[in-house]
C-alpha cells in the first residue's frame, strides 16, 4: 500500500548526502526508536548511532550508518542534521573495527571520567553500531 510522499534531507558537515522524497524515515533518538511518515507532528529530538532508512517506497529503501546529531520534523519536511551519515554499503568493515580498538584504547588510557574518555566512548559506540550497520541485511537501495 502506497503512503503519502514527504520531502526527507540528510546533511553532515561535509554536505548535502540525501534529498528527496520518501514514505517513511526510519532512526533511533536517544530515547528509542522512531518511524516518522507523511504528516507527523512536529517534533525536535538527539539522535544516537544506528541504520537510518530512508524508505521510497517499501522495496527501495536507502541506509546510512548515521552517527550522533538531530532531526526535526515540520510542515511535512524530516531534517536529519548528523555528523555522519555513511551509505551502508561504503562501509569498510576492517577500518571500523581499527576505529574501534583506538576508541578501546583511548578509554583505557583516559583518566577516568574525563571528556577524553567520554569522547573515546562516544567514538567506540558510534564504531560498533556502523559495524552492526555493515553487516545488517543487504538494503534494496537506489
Amino acid at each position: 500500500m502506497a503512503r503519502s510522499t514527504f520531502t526527507a534531507e540528510v546533511l553532515t558537515p561535509e554536505g548535502e548526502v540525501f534529498n528527496g522524497e520518501v514514505e517513511m524515515v526510519s532512526t533511533r533518538t536517544e530515547v528509542g526508536s522512531l518511524g516518522i511518515l507523511g504528516n507527523h507532528q512536529p517534533l525536535l529530538g538527539m539522535l544516537a548511532p544506528t541504520a537510518l532508512r530512508l524508505y521510497q517506497s517499501e522495496t527501495d529503501i536507502v541506509t546510512f550508518a548515521q552517527g550522533e546529531g538531530y532531526v526535526q520534523v515540520a510542515d511535512n519536511h524530516v531534517l536529519v542534521l548528523v555528523e555522519d551519515a555513511i551509505p551502508s554499503g561504503d562501509l569498510d568493515v576492517a577500518d571500523l573495527r581499527d576505529k574501534v580498538s583506538r576508541a578501546e584504547s583511548e578509554i583505557a588510557e583516559a583518566e577516568e571520567g574525563s571528556e577524553a574518555q567520554a569522547k573515546a566512548r562516544r567514538d567506540k559506540r558510534r564504531w560498533e553500531t556502523f559495524i552492526a550497520v555493515a553487516e545488517g541485511p543487504a538494503p534494496t537501495a537506489s
